[in-house]
């Protein structure tokens, strides 16, 4: 049996050079595959030395679901360490993007390049290289704040590719709730992913987040199958990795169980 393991790929990033991409596998027999979540932010997700506000540590979560009840998971960080993440993370086809006070670095949306990176370049390259179970049943996505809204696009965007989605503390407040709603209907399909969507409300950033996100789910219940749908609110956490982090867990647990 071999051991968990992080691999390291750089892969081709438009116009951008290599790119950074990290996949944990846990260890396993030969002949053995595994469900695979992709995340954006790479850099937060396996240890602390890396990580810039905070880690996620993914790979202790991994090996905690699997302790308890046998399942894991292969985990794919994409890494957004660099002074082009808000655009990166930031789809320009939902619409007018409304410029955060807080977007420093945003000069265009580029979400729509981040996306087509994900499925024509980071997907087959995992697929080709790691035991990972294939097709939509075993393929999740996930990302917090700019990466929550980020893995929303890609899930909704590809249903035919992933069956569920992490969205925590998405960036919603960015569109116009008539442009996130055109998005949602134009994007419905007979197999849509299961949502699970989180959000805090514990400072001024989370308490915004909160707002966009309770008028996205209001659309969201207008047409989207109740079944998978999930709304997940704890009122006292702010934005940021320590609230995640658990969230995460959550999410894993609930995505290798369905």
């Amino acid at each position: 049996m071999t051991e968990n393991r992080i691999f390291e790929l750089m892969l081709p990033y438009p116009e951008k050079g290599e790119r950074l991409v990290r996949v944990f596998v846990p260890g396993h027999e030969e002949g053995e595959t595994f469900p695979v979540i992709y995340m954006t932010d790479g850099q937060n997700l396996f240890d602390e030395k890396t990580a810039t506000w905070g880690c996620w540590h993914t790979r202790e979560a991994v090996e905690a679901e699997r302790a308890a009840t046998g399942r894991a998971a292969i985990i794919v960080g994409i890494h957004n360490d660099n002074e082009w993440r808000d655009n990166e993370l930031t789809p320009g086809s939902i619409g007018e993007v409304i410029k955060a006070d807080d977007m420093e670095n945003f000069t265009a949306p580029e979400g729509d390049i981040f996306d087509s990176f994900v499925m024509n370049t980071v997907k087959p390259a995992v697929e080709a290289r790691f035991p990972v179970k294939k097709g939509r049943e075993h393929t999740a996505f996930c990302g917090s704040s700019s990466g929550g809204l980020q893995s929303f696009f890609t899930a909704l965007s590809h249903p035919e590719a992933f069956s569920a989605a992490g969205v925590f503390s998405p960036a919603f407040l960015l569109y116009s709730e008539d442009d996130m709603r055109r998005f949602v209907y134009e994007k419905l399909a007979l197999n849509m992913p299961y949502l699970y969507i989180y959000t805090g409300a514990g400072d001024d950033l989370e308490q915004r987040i909160f707002d966009s996100v309770e008028r996205t789910y209001d659309i969201l219940m207008e047409c989207y199958p109740m079944d998978l749908l999930n709304e997940v609110v704890l009122f006292e956490e702010k934005h940021h990795e320590s609230a995640w982090e658990p969230i995460f867990r959550d999410f894993l647990h609930t995505f290798l169980s369905r």
